[in-house]
């Protein structure tokens, strides 16, 4: 059964820093794109950013968040991380983890198999 769990969120200030953790189960880690999307209240899931399968040598991110967040992965641990800085109101939102077999980084969410339940990550100003 495969599983992802994701940690670290929370409620800080903006500016702010946060680091959220996705630990996954039941799959082959290092084989799998992996991706964090978020959901902010009355809005659609959007795309936050991707790390390429086994070493992590290409990643990819929204716009909004590009300078400020860093996602990294930890094959050894199954894991991957997005370390947030510079937090903004904006960036209030669920935060989702996914994982996909595809051979390309997907923005989309279509190009993810498997999914996490989310960790709130709430800033204010």
């Amino acid at each position: 059964q495969v599983r992802l769990v994701e940690s670290g969120g929370g409620s800080v200030q903006a500016g702010d820093s946060l680091r959220l953790s996705c630990a996954t189960s039941g799959l082959t880690f290092n084989g799998y794109e992996m991706g964090w999307f978020r959901q902010a209240p009355g809005k659609e899931r959007e795309f936050v950013a991707a790390i390429k399968k086994w070493d992590g040598s290409r990643t990819d991110y929204a716009d909004s968040v590009k300078g400020r967040f860093t996602i990294s992965r930890d094959n050894a641990k199954s894991t991957v991380y997005l370390q947030m800085n510079g937090l903004k109101p904006e960036d209030t939102a669920i935060y989702y983890c996914a994982a996909g077999i595809t051979e390309y980084l997907a923005r989309e969410e279509g190009g993810y198999d498997y999914w996490g339940q989310g960790t709130q990550v709430t800033i204010s100003s």
